[in-house]
């Protein structure tokens, strides 16, 4: 996308039209982060009625993160190519339809299918919606935007927790993933609502699609020349038709894009041992499932905090820096969750951790999404979504393993810190080689 247009976008006010795609954006990931969060809700219920041992618990919590992996990867590259409105309404109709039928399954071998499925949609949805918003969002609240938007993962985790206390023991596990066909219910609302890449719409070179765009994104731009400012040869690559992962690893771009997915890696790690088995871990150590599940109230409810105040200090700041000291955060308060600390003291290393965890991760797609270029926002973002998933299943597969070996409860958790120290490492790395690149280029210049 040109200069002169990208300019547009940056220097535009915040509107309705922003607003609106805000939260369309926020909505489908408010169901994604439900979709996602349930399953370490109902796990409790689960292991008890099925039998299940921890290892084979957190094997069954990966079968999402396994079907997230290659959704993230796939539909991430996908669209680059056929948009990123057909992308999300794809992935909506894998997450929501899937979910919705988890609620049937009988036996574990239906429930791991019906959650690989899901995890496809889950996955491949998160990079093409974060890489919407960070393409229309104004430059000076761009993190902030992002960061909202993604908080809507955490406010499905709080309402999977929330409806989990009040369903599961009247309506049983099943109950929980009905509410999920609702985003499915509501997709033709969705499509008719959601804005097309402006990105892809010049590709395809549909210019009355991007000049009604322009027309909502600055109401008062009537004299923009589309014969000309619209004209993309000068300002994209010529291989920007033809999107991979070869172009994450030119020359300038492949240590960043190395030490992104470690930070995905490590980061997502982190977040779903805890959303998996922080209920679990909890519950054996004493406390009742309903104060267990408070406890992952307490996170999400951190989560939104630490992403949006993270996003504020990063568009007025230096974003990887942000996220290095919010994972030396991460290191220290999983660390205090696990010790026998007062209870106050507990629920507030709960709530850091959640802000320097699942908000780290929201903070780390907006970095990504700020890192790459446009033509190639959705790969890039699809690719260290994609490797961050490993992490994901390598979480779950971890507590479980952790818990059968019957650890106390403070060693539990020291692990679960470790990676939080990889990241922060990661990151002021990325910070440091970033500094570098744009200093040795504003000297060229």
């Amino acid at each position: 996308m040109n200069s002169a247009l990208t300019a547009l976008i940056d220097n535009a006010k915040f509107n309705r039209f922003h607003l609106r795609t805000l939260l369309l954006c926020a909505l489908i990931i408010i169901f994604d982060g439900y979709d996602l969060v349930v399953y370490g809700v109902v796990l409790p219920v689960l292991m008890q009625e099925w039998g299940l041992t921890p290892v084979q618990a957190g094997a069954l919590g990966s079968y999402a993160l396994f079907g997230m992996m290659i959704g993230a990867i796939v539909f991430g590259q996908l669209a680059d190519r056929i948009g990123r409105r057909l992308s999300i309404a794809i992935c909506i109709v894998l997450f929501s339809g899937f979910t919705f039928i988890n609620g049937f399954a009988t036996n574990v071998t239906e429930f791991g299918i019906c959650r690989f499925i899901a995890g496809l949609g889950i996955g491949g949805v998160m990079p093409n919606v974060v890489a919407l918003m960070n393409e229309y969002a104004p430059k000076k609240m761009r993190g902030t935007l992002v960061a909202i938007m993604f908080s809507g993962y955490s406010v499905g985790g709080m309402m999977a927790a929330w409806l989990g206390m009040q369903m599961i023991p009247q309506f049983g596990w099943q109950s929980v993933f009905y509410i999920a066909i609702l985003p499915l219910v509501l997709l033709p609302v969705i499509l008719l609502l959601l804005p097309e890449s402006l990105a892809f719409l010049l590709r395809q070179n549909k210019v009355g699609a991007v000049r009604e765009i322009i027309t909502k994104i600055a109401p008062k731009t009537t004299t923009f020349d589309m014969s000309v400012k619209m004209d993309t040869s000068a300002s994209e690559p010529a291989i920007a038709d033809k999107p991979g992962v070869k172009q994450l690893f030119t020359a300038d771009k492949a240590l960043p894009s190395v030490l992104l997915w470690c930070a995905f890696f490590c980061c997502l790690l982190m977040v779903y041992a805890l959303t998996s088995w922080l209920p679990k871990l909890m519950n054996n150590a004493g406390f009742s499932l309903g104060s267990s599940l408070q406890f992952l109230l307490v996170l999400n409810v951190g989560a939104i905090a630490g992403a949006i105040f993270g996003g504020w200090l990063g568009d007025r700041s230096n974003l990887p820096r942000v996220l290095t000291y919010f994972f030396i955060a991460a290191a220290v308060s999983i660390t205090l969750m696990g010790l026998d600390v007062p209870m106050v003291v507990r629920y507030l290393a709960i709530a850091i951790a959640g802000a320097a965890t699942i908000g780290s991760q929201i903070l780390l797609y907006a970095c990504a999404a700020q890192y790459y270029p446009l033509h190639i926002r959705s790969t890039g973002l699809g690719w260290a979504s994609g490797i961050g998933r490993n992490g994901a299943i390598v979480g779950p597969l971890l507590g479980g393993y952790l818990l059968s070996e019957q650890l106390a409860l403070h060693l539990n958790f020291m692990v679960f810190a470790v990676p939080g120290i990889i990241c922060a490492i990661a990151m002021a790395v990325f910070n440091l080689y970033q500094s570098r690149t744009n200093s040795q280029l504003s000297q060229l210049a």
